[in-house]
């Protein structure tokens, strides 16, 4: 007989388990520099909304941009299988707890209508913002055509897990250096979490890599399928790819932590981690502007055989402009997001995002209860 061999666990850490520790000097938040970028394309704040139907549709991507942000859509998601959406939107807020998974289901089964793919880009472009798109691998050569010819600026391939090698049972698969080629525009990638994987989607010639496997209040590949990483971890880890990779090639690919954080302090603990920017869902639904009115489901809740996501009710109780800038009156951190990255970048001394991603952080699972006895006592703000 052969001896066992014994596999160990390397540690990982999710957002309340780490602490970014404050620099030898600081910095006044308002001459902090937090522009983010994919390709040719600028936005004045490292916040994506995730593409989402319950938060993104042309109306919300344009609010959006006009803020300097940007949004991502579904190109299969009920925006595009739907002339009317809002209908569709207001039976799954409608449905009940448990009929809810079902619901989107058969919502979902309904045809991707290539005519709407074009509408909804050129609103979003006629909006005067820039139009970024998702899909999944399996339908990115029917659809990224489409979307690019009718203006799409940026085009996300997205699934729960994406990696540069594929088997599969069709003759030839999505090719993502063929993709880069052909579409002519910057091409995101996601979701991985490791950084062989990142290194080796890199090298296929993206501009951007997001990071995050079931973190998301809505997503439940977690408990479904069991895998994932804490998302400071699998931050870390992909950007540590990204740099090696920079250094080998001189070409810099941001990375996009998406997922899981539910205020400033976490978004914060994500970009000093090593994101360029943060994808939220639900920070987003919660806003005025979005379409499903405090309602959220994963974009994987309507998947047939497996459904991955769940519905939830975060409500309705902020705006866009209070969310990302404030003013607020709120002492947990779920608004003025980007005030938060600023002042915190401040204290650890960081004009840019670049020099945040040195700040020092620590292992720190007592950082949320230490002291906070009395805190912990009462009710949360909302």
């Amino acid at each position: 007989m052969s001896l066992a061999t014994y596999r160990e666990l390397r540690p990982a850490y999710g957002f309340d388990e780490v602490a970014i520790v404050p620099g030898s000097i600081t910095v006044n938040p308002e001459l902090t520099d937090i522009q983010f970028s994919i390709g040719e394309h600028a936005f004045n704040f490292p916040i994506v909304a995730a593409a989402l139907d319950a938060v993104v549709n042309p109306r919300f991507a344009i609010e959006l941009g006009r803020r300097g942000g940007l949004a991502v859509i579904n190109l299969e998601g009920l925006q595009c299988r739907y002339e009317e959406p809002r209908a569709a939107i207001a039976e799954i807020v409608a449905a009940s707890n448990e009929e809810s998974a079902a619901v989107i289901q058969r919502l979902t089964e309904g045809p991707i209508r290539e005519e709407l793919i074009g509408r909804r880009v050129r609103e979003i472009k006629e909006g005067g913002a820039a139009c970024a798109v998702s899909c999944t691998p399996a339908n990115t050569k029917k659809l990224a055509s489409i979307a690019v010819d009718a203006g799409a600026d940026i085009f996300v391939v997205q699934s729960t897990v994406t990696t540069a090698r594929h088997v599969s049972t069709s003759p030839r698969g999505l090719i993502l250096e063929e993709l880069i080629e052909n579409i002519r525009v910057p091409v995101v990638v996601g979701n991985t979490v490791g950084y062989r994987a990142a290194r080796e989607l890199m090298e296929t010639g993206i501009a951007g890599l997001m990071v995050g496997v079931g973190p998301g209040a809505i997503c439940t590949s977690r408990e479904v399928l069991g895998i994932g990483v804490p998302q400071v971890t699998a931050t870390i880890d992909c950007a540590a790819a990204r740099d090696e990779y920079y250094r080998d090639t001189g070409r810099y690919v941001p990375i996009i932590t998406d997922g899981g954080m539910r205020n400033g302090g976490d978004v914060c603990k994500a970009l000093a981690a090593g994101g360029d920017a943060v994808m939220l869902g639900t920070a987003f639904a919660r806003t005025e502007e979005a379409p499903a009115k405090g309602y959220a489901w994963g974009m994987s809740t309507g998947h047939r055989e497996l459904p991955r996501g769940v519905r939830i009710r975060p409500g309705v109780d902020t705006t866009l402009d209070r969310l990302l800038f404030g003013p607020t009156s709120r002492t947990d951190g779920t608004e003025n997001l980007v005030g938060a990255i600023r002042t915190c970048m401040g204290v650890c001394g960081a004009r840019t995002i670049t020099e945040f991603h040195e700040a020092e952080m620590i292992v720190a699972p007592s950082i949320k209860t230490e002291g906070k006895s009395l805190q912990l006592a009462v009710a949360p703000s909302r």
